[in-house]
């Protein structure tokens, strides 16, 4: 699937493209801001007659070393048609989930309805495989030249560019009809470096490629004896789009965000240069793309993070059912299975500020009943330590009518242990989250008020087919030092306490009315969160693109700082990617009017 163009003609004239290339022969424009261009423009799409020839894509291909890709949807085996191969079909529907077939895969993004559902995987196909919203092209990008010739030509064509890394990504900026995409995943190198000295910080540091994964930055802990802030999830890059929007894991409330470990950035701008930012130059770049989103300032190549020496983790699991049983954590009612829900969340406030993290679900049931399940990881603590510190939760349980035991804690865990990065396959969840704030804790009434809301909406998730999930963590300005503590970091992370999501499955097949019913259902539940935390916001990375008045809800007060930030350092609109900063000026016309869909041409915002 991930063949170099073979239509190209053999009379092919290369090009040998230098640190700041720009493509020969194809058309200059002027860089202008935003407010100077025609207000109904659009990019430049498929079919249109600015659309570049073969012989220009020809151009490109041989000036980036022939990594220049045309894929096809990876299902389309799974159609009638030429590509029709059962065999292949078959095995990704059910053969997929120990491979790293998706997470390698140049179009998908492993959220499938932001890209039009035009082309699933299934054994029972409805109509014909489109390319939908799919990228038109895609830039294998393997070194910074690369992607700079990718950003040239998008610029000097006009043509809508997309950044992709493994594809985990909920909110539709992975995909793009009628785009060209700079796919980093094969920017992969990887340094440690026992010293590293820049403005207030020296100590150890590692330089990581924006392909690189959470897992392979655990390996490159487990080899050099330290740590480093990296995702949770083992395939989620450990740069790119998951520090530029904050980027939370199971040490952040010990060493802070992804964001708050960035000590220099190396980035393609939107003129196609390669620039360093960090707190001496371009420090204005520094401070955006720490937390300010990803896909609209520049596309990262690589960056310096801090690294720690070596910590281990204690951990400690609870899990509460609904259940007339006498099974470990059966409880027999409603009620007291909400308390003790209750109990644990209150107490997670002493687990955070012991540096600790929370990683939590409740799953609605038949029959009015429900499952909770949680762990409590703490850094740095021994687990007689952590024992010890979560015997009060215990306590609490047996006195609101839970008999269930604190579990013995085994021996801690080496937070840099090795890892693999295998799994992950498209599906159709689609967050909706809001940042609680410390506030929500420390006050009797507004505590019981926010635990009736999260009740509320989890009270609804059975009919309704979506599930509640709370990660909890307390990255305060504090944790996050130098030079983390000055960053586009949304104000609401320093304050928060939990992370909580409404984890909504988007059925196959909706219409786009279907789908604006759904979201009107799904935004009353969410309503309830934001009632009980005014001015608070929401992660983006685990957010809802069709997030109500997202510039505050995922920037909060930088909104404006950023805009002027994203309009000096890309004044033609080359970036953009939905609910990034200055995206409200674009909309994409979905050929189903399917909302938030990422399957149509991408078009100024007439006014």
């Amino acid at each position: 699937m991930r063949q170099p163009l073979s239509s190209f003609s053999l009379s092919l004239i290369f090009f040998v493209l230098g640190a700041e290339c720009v493509i020969p022969h194809a058309k200059s424009i002027r860089l202008t801001r935003p407010s100077d261009r025609p207000s109904q423009e659009c990019k430049v799409f498929p079919g249109d007659a600015e659309w570049p020839s073969e012989s220009q894509w020809a151009r490109l291909n041989a000036s980036i070393d022939g990594v220049l890709l045309k894929p096809k949807p990876a299902a389309s085996v799974c159609y009638p048609g030429p590509d029709h191969d059962q065999a292949q079909c078959q095995f990704l529907v059910s053969g997929t989930s120990s491979t790293r077939f998706w997470l390698n895969d140049p179009l998908v993004e492993l959220t499938q309805w932001t890209q039009g559902s035009s082309c699933v995987a299934t054994l029972t196909p409805v109509g014909n495989c489109t390319r939908g919203g799919f990228p038109e092209y895609v830039v294998n990008a393997t070194a910074a030249k690369h992607v700079q010739a990718a950003v040239d030509f998008a610029r000097n064509n006009n043509i809508r560019l997309v950044i992709k890394n493994t594809g985990h990504d909920f909110g539709g900026r992975s995909v793009g009809a009628g785009s060209i995409s700079v796919w980093t995943h094969y920017l992969k190198s990887t340094k440690f470096m026992s010293s590293y000295r820049i403005g207030q910080y020296n100590g150890m540091a590692v330089r990581i490629g924006s392909g690189v994964e959470a897992w392979e930055v655990s390996n490159l802990m487990a080899a050099n004896n330290m740590t480093v802030v990296a995702a949770g999830c083992s395939t989620v890059g450990g740069s790119g789009g998951w520090l530029s929007s904050g980027g939370h894991s199971t040490v952040t409330s010990t060493f802070g965000l992804g964001a708050d470990q960035v000590l220099s950035l190396e980035v393609v701008t939107a003129d196609g240069k390669l620039v360093t930012a960090d707190p001496q130059t371009n420090q204005d770049l520094f401070w955006a793309m720490r937390g300010g989103g990803g896909a609209t300032y520049g596309i990262i190549i690589s960056v310096v993070m801090k690294a720690y020496p070596p910590i281990r983790i204690a951990a400690s699991s609870l899990s509460l059912t609904v259940s007339s049983g006498s099974t470990t954590g059966a409880v027999g009612d409603v009620e007291t299975f909400w308390e003790g829900v209750s109990s644990y969340y209150r107490f997670a406030a002493k687990i955070l500020d012991a540096g600790g993290y929370g990683f939590s679900y409740i799953y609605p049931m038949e029959n009015n009943t429900y499952r909770f399940t949680t762990s409590s990881s703490f850094p740095g603590m021994t687990p007689t330590a952590a024992f010890n510190l979560m015997q009060p939760l215990y306590d609490t349980m047996k006195r609101v009518g839970i008999n269930v035991a604190n579990p013995t804690i085994g021996s801690a865990t080496l937070y840099g242990s090795p890892r693999g990065g295998n799994g992950d396959k498209p599906v159709n969840t689609r967050y909706r989250s809001r940042l609680l704030p410390r506030e929500n804790w420390e006050d009797d009434a507004l505590f019981n008020r926010t635990m009736r809301a999260i009740r509320t909406a989890v009270e609804g998730g059975f009919k309704n087919n979506f599930y509640f999930h709370g990660t909890l963590t307390s990255p305060t300005v504090q944790v996050a030092g130098w030079p983390g503590s000055d960053s586009a970091v949304h104000p609401a992370w320093r304050k928060n306490r939990m992370h909580a999501m409404l984890m909504d499955v988007q059925p196959d097949g909706l219409t786009a009315q279907q789908a604006i019913d759904r979201d009107a259902l799904m935004q009353g539940y969410m309503s309830l969160l934001r009632d009980v935390s005014p001015g608070a916001g929401s992660y983006m990375n685990e957010g809802d693109p069709g997030e109500p008045n997202w510039q505050q809800a995922f920037y909060g007060a930088h909104y404006e700082r950023l805009l002027a930030i994203k309009r000096k350092w890309d004044p033609a609109g080359v970036f953009w990617a939905p609910t990034t900063v200055g995206s409200e000026g674009w909309a994409v016309h979905a050929v189903d009017g399917y909302p938030n869909s990422q399957n149509g041409k991408l078009c100024r915002v007439a006014g």
